[in-house]
């Protein structure tokens, strides 16, 4: 019977622990991967969603050592774009989101990861320069899974198999499924 005890608390031990690292070592391959100067603990990621053009959303998810964060998730009705323009839908979603948390003196995430390519990339990019925030921000295309990232000519193209790549991407598909459930 001892030995059937220690055989379960030893696989008890080994989950948890894999249940709480892992998401640590994800974000530590994420911060090597993407060249960062910080661990990305806090990951904040939007993305755009609409019904045939009209009735467009946003959604932003927060991770928090690469584990979701649901209590921090937001949704925003765009309020200030006419139809289907998902450039100009970041640019708002992005400039409400951090314009709030400065006015309130919150801290801001660690990373933000953009669902899109280089032009919803430079939308974000100028809602956080014209409210005078200084942020990492990455986006992640769709088709290729490329990450874009400011200044770089060329997307950097993670291995499928890498560990930053899954987090990325699951951090995306979270903030679409959010989107849409809007």
């Amino acid at each position: 019977m001892k030995g059937e005890k220690f055989n379960l608390l030893t696989l008890v031990k080994r989950n948890i622990e894999i249940s709480f690292l892992s998401g640590n070592t994800s974000v530590r391959d994420l911060q090597k991967d993407l060249n960062l100067h910080v661990a990305p603990n806090v990951i904040e990621c939007f993305d755009i969603s609409h019904i045939a053009g009209t009735f467009s959303v946003g959604s932003m998810v927060q991770f928090r050592n690469g584990k979701p964060d649901k209590q921090n998730y937001l949704r925003y009705k765009i309020k200030t774009v006419e139809g289907n323009d998902d450039f100009a839908s970041i640019y708002e979603v992005v400039r409400r989101r951090y314009l709030k948390l400065k006015l309130n003196k919150e801290s801001y995430p660690d990373l933000i990861v953009i669902d899109g390519g280089k032009g919803q990339l430079g939308m974000a990019l100028g809602a956080l320069r014209d409210i005078e925030v200084r942020i990492p921000v990455i986006s992640l295309a769709k088709k290729h899974e490329e990450v874009y990232e400011p200044g770089r000519k060329t997307p950097i193209v993670l291995s499928r198999r890498s560990e930053s790549l899954k987090l990325l991407m699951h951090i995306r598909d979270e903030a679409h499924r959010f989107a849409i459930t809007y």
